[in-house]
């Protein structure tokens, strides 16, 4: 990653701000509801910010939202960047990078996805322990500059323990119910067959989606604790009994929105 290009990114947006932000969020599909809480907020479009990506997608309004929710300062990604959007890793994960150099230290990431677990429903949120990647590549690749990480960063707590219990907790006190599971990530658009669905139960995955997990592994190398909730918005193929569509995917992400919302504001003020 080019050190200097982010600087200049993270740089134009702290001319914008007041001052560093300790917590990154990136929302899902369909659920951007999230930046409503945001007190004081500073609206910043991606296209304004040097060197950033462009490509969004439907359900993403890209944009950096920043202010403060639950007495914590937020950098909140309204809109993500995914590969099947014909962007290499670099792109995929440059906002983290930009992040890092904000000063966030903890990431909270969301997303809507399959389930491939025959308990879930649609409209399940499930804290993510765990991921498997099928992307068939890795956003580490290529020269290491060690201002921002090592060149083999570990990965046995690729979500933080710490901020699982918390949200456990949280959820408990404000009467969320969850899952916890296994997120397995493919490069998409193209929602997945039956027979990789039957594969992907066997390697252990408990839900499938077209991102997350380029993002984990950035933010890990990066030295950010990372927080993962997933919005089960359809039931994989071979289990749903109906074809899959975006629109559907929005649908249930839009009605699991609040819900998500309360949770995440809670696990922040806390």
């Amino acid at each position: 990653m080019n050190y200097e290009a982010v600087r200049e990114s993270a740089d134009y947006i702290l001319s914008k701000l007041k001052g560093k932000t300790d917590t990154g969020i990136i929302l899902g599909s369909g659920l951007g509801g999230l930046v409503d809480v945001i007190e004081d907020p500073v609206v910043i479009p991606y296209g304004e910010i040097p060197h950033f990506p462009k490509a969004t997608l439907a359900g993403h309004a890209g944009n950096f939202v920043f202010g403060k929710i639950g007495g914590r300062r937020v950098a909140v990604m309204q809109g993500r960047f995914h590969c099947y959007q014909g962007l290499g890793m670099d792109q995929v994960t440059y906002p983290l990078y930009v992040m890092k150099l904000l000063g966030v230290s903890d990431l909270v990431i969301t997303n809507a996805c399959g389930g491939i677990r025959k308990d879930f429903r649609p409209g399940d949120l499930m804290i993510i322990t765990d991921f498997i990647n099928m992307l068939g590549t890795t956003p580490l690749i290529g020269d290491n500059d060690e201002r921002f990480g090592v060149r083999f960063p570990d990965m046995s707590e690729p979500y933080s323990h710490e901020l699982i219990a918390l949200a456990e907790k949280c959820a408990a006190s404000c009467g969320i119910s969850y899952q916890k599971g296994v997120y397995l990530a493919t490069t998409g658009p193209s929602y997945e067959t039956a027979a990789e669905i039957r594969a992907f139960r066997t390697l252990g995955a408990d839900a499938v989606g077209m991102s997350t997990v380029p993002e984990t592994i950035v933010a890990r190398y990066l030295g950010m604790k990372v927080l993962g909730i997933a919005c089960i918005t359809n039931m994989a193929t071979g289990l749903a009994r109906e074809p899959h569509t975006h629109e559907e995917v929005l649908r249930i992400a839009d009605e699991s929105s609040a819900r998500l919302c309360r949770w995440v504001t809670d696990i922040l003020k806390a």
